[in-house]
């Protein structure tokens, strides 16, 4: 994936691993600063073990090595790759406002047609603000769309919300083709690096995680936090200039 490959090309590996975490939801990864991912539980369940090799002794390994992960076809493994890639990024705060995704999608969406690749919480909103939502889903549920409607759906949505999640399993690249030229793209969730490399794939929007009190965010991805149970966190978005 040439997005991973640029995004890696941003990072300075002159750190240290220090620990890592992998909850049911959630990975934690910290180097330089904590980074985040989601774990993916259902669909890392599908696949063959063993999910993660050498586990135990990744510690071991250097940063650039942990970072690599992002390309295993493994879930697991993908998610350790990119926690440790979101743990390295120098994000320009500055650049960042207090905004979580769902603010965006209502700003941006309101009387439009919305598709959204992924299940989140605040769907009921936003269905009551849009002219149309389509959620496309890998693992469905009631109302939504599986993911080969995707190729049906999103060429036909003014708006797009793309889960960080397809850059764990290597999505990305097909669901960015699939938008309309004139769509409003913002990626969302803990996994989405907050990085301008993507704005020059045609992403607009950027809505993730910074992690403030690493202590605490690492207790909380072991203990089994959802995204909403992490805390220690600051929900930003990154915009395109």
């Amino acid at each position: 994936m040439k997005i991973i490959d640029d995004l890696i090309s941003t990072l300075n590996f002159d750190t240290s691993v220090k620990d890592i975490r992998q909850g049911v939801f959630h990975t934690g990864v910290l180097t330089r600063h904590c980074g985040l991912a989601a774990t993916l539980p259902r669909d890392a369940l599908k696949q063959e073990g063993p999910l993660v090799g050498e586990p135990g002794f990744l510690l071991d390994k250097t940063p650039m090595d942990l970072a690599q992960m992002v390309y295993s076809e493994s879930i697991l493994e993908a998610a350790i790759g990119m926690a440790t890639i979101n743990s390295l990024l120098e994000v320009d705060l500055h650049s960042c406002t207090e905004l979580n995704a769902a603010q965006v999608i209502l700003q941006k969406g309101e009387g439009k047609r919305v598709a959204i690749v992924g299940h989140f919480p605040f769907l009921p909103r936003v269905r009551e603000k849009v002219k149309v939502l389509w959620v496309i889903e890998k693992n469905p549920r009631e109302g939504d769309f599986n993911e080969a409607e995707a190729d049906r759906f999103i060429p036909r949505a003014d708006v797009v919300a793309i889960t960080g999640t397809s850059l764990t399993n290597h999505t990305l690249p097909h669901l960015l083709e699939l938008c309309d030229p004139k769509a409003y793209i913002v990626m969302l969730g803990d996994t989405v690096p907050l990085s301008p490399v993507l704005f020059d794939y045609g992403v607009h929007a950027l809505s993730g995680t910074r992690v403030i009190d690493a202590d605490l965010a690492l207790k909380c991805v072991s203990q089994g936090a959802n995204f909403r149970q992490i805390k220690g966190t600051r929900r930003l978005t990154m915009t395109k200039a």
